[in-house]
């Protein structure tokens, strides 16, 4: 709490940033006052999984564009211990796909919320549909003439 107020914190990589990264984002501007969005570096994401499709210039660019949060920065490591510290959070809001990781902040006072993100879409799938996609224009593209040119048939 800063100044009688409370701060939120979440984070992620928000590659692809699609309706469940903003329903997350919404619903953690909602459980306070000052809302600050940490944002995975490219090497953070490496680190535990593959490299991110948008690079983390432009992932951060699109969260800071959006209208809920009050503060977003760079994240660069998956351990908040020192970041209560820093940012003195009071809750901290991650997807459900992580459930019981961050348990250890209320060692520290800090409220924690699994959100969860439910069916539809993720960066995941959306990977997955555009992949599949891409292999039936590429199909598409060569049958697109039903005659050999060469053979004439």
């Amino acid at each position: 709490m800063i100044a009688g107020k409370t701060v939120v914190y979440t984070s992620g990589t928000f590659d692809m940033l699609h309706a469940n990264h903003i329903k997350m984002i919404e619903y953690a501007r909602s459980l306070g006052d000052i809302l600050i969005v940490g944002v995975n570096t490219d090497e953070l994401v490496e680190s535990y999984k593959s490299q991110p499709i948008i690079p983390f210039d432009e992932r951060i660019a699109l969260v800071k564009a959006l209208k809920y949060p009050d503060i977003v920065i760079p994240q660069h490591s998956l351990n908040h211990a020192d970041k209560v510290k820093k940012l003195n959070f009071d809750v901290f809001v991650v997807g459900d796909d992580w459930a019981g990781k961050y348990d250890y902040l209320k060692e520290q006072g800090v409220d924690v919320v699994y959100f969860p993100y439910g069916s539809g879409v993720s960066s995941t799938n959306l990977k997955q549909r555009i992949y599949e996609r891409y292999g039936k224009l590429q199909e598409e593209a060569n049958n697109h003439f039903p005659i050999d040119a060469d053979t004439g048939k």
